[in-house]
């Protein structure tokens, strides 16, 4: 009998953002494909497992779903602590949550890096797209150029309720962690090459920078 030895990762994913912008059924319809309108509020940290099968590798997200209102905590530390990838959400119809993503990235770098020193994966997703744009459209943000100044490595609109986006937004997190670390194992020190400019997109923000 051939022992096919599969490879298993388990990556621990920070799912972070203001109350209320979607976190919880961003998690719910992408581990357990489903939706509802009334989840209550998390408190503190909540948790999830998706298991991917990717090649010859079995890949376990280990999610937290950590509660809005815990970046103002001392608790964040300890939460971050060994994440490999973060998703920050925000509301796109609510300015505030918008304005709250540079605070949460900050957060973030400044409690968490690979072993290397560099900063941990992050994709932003724009969430409740089915409801409206009005944040990005009235503000005529350019996601791209936002994402580039605050290292993301891509951004999506999502929509929990309408399954748009949740899969690949995971799949480009996923993507990057993996070739990070690739990156780590052979320790290089590559210069870091900027993201793709995808041109005439015009604020939309579906994409994975690849690197």
């Amino acid at each position: 009998m051939q022992n096919h030895h599969l490879k298993e990762h388990l990556y621990k994913i920070l799912v972070i953002g203001d109350l209320g912008v979607g976190k919880t059924s961003i998690i719910k319809r992408y581990v357990h494909q489903n939706f509802s309108a009334n989840y209550r509020a998390t408190i503190g940290v909540d948790f999830a497992l998706k298991v991917l099968s990717l090649e010859h590798e079995t890949v376990r997200l280990q999610l937290w779903d950590i509660a809005g209102q815990e970046r103002f905590g001392n608790m964040t530390r300890v939460y971050y602590r060994e994440a490999v990838g973060a998703f920050i959400v925000f509301d796109v119809t609510r300015p505030s949550t918008f304005e709250a993503v540079k605070k949460w990235k900050e957060d973030l770098d400044a409690k968490l890096n690979l072993s290397n020193g560099k900063r941990v994966t992050a994709v932003l997703l724009a969430n409740k797209c089915d409801e409206g744009r009005d944040v990005l459209t009235n503000n005529g943000i350019r996601m791209e150029q936002f994402c580039q100044e605050n290292g993301f490595v891509g951004c999506f609109e999502t929509s929990a309720k309408e399954n748009i986006n949740i899969d690949e937004a995971a799949q480009c997190l996923v993507k990057h962690i993996i070739a990070n670390e690739k990156d780590l194992l052979q320790s290089e020190v590559s210069d870091t090459i900027s993201p793709q400019q995808e041109t005439g997109r015009g604020g939309t923000c579906s994409m994975c920078f690849t690197s």
